[in-house]
C-alpha cells in the first residue's frame, strides 16, 4: 500500500514538473498572469476616482465687482471648480459645453452686487454638461455650501443682516444635454464603443492564428496577396458585423431606451467607419504576434482592459490623475465615447468632433502600420 502511494505521488509530481515546465516556456501566458493583476491594482488604486475635482469651468461676468469677484473665487477653493476662461458671449459658452472644453459655465448677471445689497436674492445660473451624471454631482452638491458661505467676508457691518438664511443669492443649475441626470444617456451610448471594441479586437486577433492552427496558412501564403491585401480582406467583412452591432445598439438606445438622438447618424457612421478599423488593426496586429488562439485572446484582453477603465466609460474621465488621461488619450475608445455622446446627446456637427477624428485616424495609421510590419509572409 505505501508503495503504491508513493508511486502515485511520484506520478503527480512528474505532472506538476512538467505543467510549471510548459508554464514557464509559454512566455506570454506567464506575463499575464503576473501582468493582468498588476494592472488591475494599478488602475484601481490609483487612476479610478469617482469624485472628480478640479473640474474646467468657464465664467460669463456681466458684473465684475467685489461679490462677483468672491463668488467666483469661492468656487475655485471649493477644489470641484477650476476657472479656465472667461467668455465674452453666449454663443462661445455654448461652444465650450458642446465640444467638451468645460464641464461647467457660471453666469454671474449685471447688477449682481447691487442686488445682493438689496437683498433682492440675485440669481446666478450654473451650466453643466450632464451627459455624464457622475462627473458633475458632487460639484453641484458642493454648491450649497458655497452659496451659504461665498459672501461671508464681503457682507460684514452694515451688511452683516444680509448673510443670515436665506443665502443672498440663488444658484440655478441647468444640467445640459440631460436634465434628468439619467445613467442610461451616458452609459448606453457608451456601450456602442465597448461592444465594438471587445469583439473586434478579439475576432481580428483570432484571424491569422486561426489560420496557424487548422493549417491552411500555407495556402494563404501561397496565393500572389501582398500583406497589405491580407490584412483588408480579412479585416473589411468585420466592419460590416460592426456595422450590424452598431445598428443594433442604435435601435436599443433609441426604442429601449430613449436616449435621444440629436445629431447626424450619417457622420456616427463615418466615426463609425475609423473607430472599427483602428480596432481590427490592433487584433491583426495582436494575431501576427500570438503563437495560438488563446494567447490571442489574452493579448485582447489585455487591452481591452484599460480601454474600459482609462476611457471615460466607467469613471469620470476627467477624475483621473494626469498620466492615466495621457494614456486614455492614445486609446481609441477614449475619443469614440465622446464622439458618440457628443452626437447622439448633444447634436454634435463636424466641427465639434474634428478634434476627436484626427487621434482616431493617427491611431488607425500606427496600429495598421505596425500589423503590416509584423505580418509573416512565411511560417518560419
Amino acid at each position: 500500500m505505501t508503495s503504491r502511494l508513493r508511486a502515485s505521488l511520484a506520478r503527480l509530481g512528474a505532472i506538476l514538473v512538467k505543467e510549471f515546465i510548459q508554464i514557464r516556456r509559454d512566455r506570454l501566458t506567464f506575463a499575464m498572469m503576473f501582468g493582468i493583476p498588476i494592472l488591475q491594482l494599478t488602475l484601481f488604486g490609483y487612476a479610478i476616482n469617482s469624485d472628480p475635482k478640479h473640474l474646467p469651468t468657464a465664467v460669463r461676468i456681466a458684473d465684475h465687482g467685489p461679490f462677483a469677484r468672491s463668488l467666483v473665487r469661492a468656487l475655485e477653493n471649493s477644489g470641484y471648480y477650476r476657472i479656465v476662461r472667461a467668455t465674452a458671449s453666449e454663443a462661445e459658452a455654448d461652444w465650450l459645453l458642446e465640444t467638451g472644453e468645460v464641464q461647467f459655465v457660471l453666469h454671474i448677471p449685471t447688477g449682481f452686487g447691487r442686488d445682493v445689497m438689496r437683498g433682492a436674492r440675485p440669481a446666478v445660473l450654473l451650466e453643466a454638461d450632464a451627459t455624464d451624471p457622475a462627473a458633475t454631482s458632487n460639484a453641484v452638491s458642493a454648491l450649497t455650501t458655497i452659496n451659504r458661505r461665498a459672501l461671508d467676508h464681503d457682507l460684514d457691518g452694515a451688511l452683516a443682516s444680509l448673510a443670515a438664511t436665506p443665502p443672498p443669492f440663488e444658484v440655478r443649475v441647468q444640467r445640459r444635454y440631460n436634465p434628468e441626470g439619467l445613467t442610461r444617456y451616458n452609459i448606453v451610448p457608451g456601450l456602442l464603443g465597448v461592444v465594438l471594441t471587445m469583439t473586434m479586437v478579439v475576432m481580428t486577433s483570432l484571424a491569422v492564428t486561426r489560420e496557424r492552427e487548422r493549417g491552411t496558412m500555407e495556402a494563404l501564403l501561397a496565393m500572389p496577396v501582398r500583406p497589405l491585401e491580407v490584412m483588408a480582406g480579412k479585416i473589411l467583412p468585420y466592419i460590416l458585423i460592426g456595422f450590424l452591432q452598431a445598428s443594433v445598439i442604435l435601435l436599443a438606445a433609441r426604442y429601449l431606451f430613449d436616449v435621444p438622438i440629436a445629431g447626424d447618424l450619417g457622420l456616427l457612421a463615418l466615426a463609425l467607419v475609423l473607430f472599427i478599423a483602428a480596432n481590427l488593426a490592433v487584433g491583426f496586429t495582436f494575431s501576427t504576434a500570438a503563437e495560438n488562439q488563446l494567447q490571442a485572446v489574452q493579448m485582447a484582453f489585455f487591452f481591452f482592459l484599460p480601454s474600459l477603465l482609462l476611457s471615460g466609460f466607467m469613471f469620470p474621465f476627467r477624475g483621473m490623475p494626469q498620466w492615466a488621461q495621457w494614456l486614455g488619450e492614445v486609446l481609441p475608445l477614449t475619443h469614440f465615447l465622446r464622439i458618440v455622446r457628443g452626437i447622439l446627446l448633444k447634436g454634435n456637427g463636424a466641427a465639434e468632433i474634428l478634434p476627436e477624428i484626427w487621434p482616431l485616424l493617427a491611431f488607425l495609421l500606427a496600429a495598421g502600420t505596425v500589423a503590416l510590419l509584423r505580418y509573416r509572409q512565411t511560417l518560419d
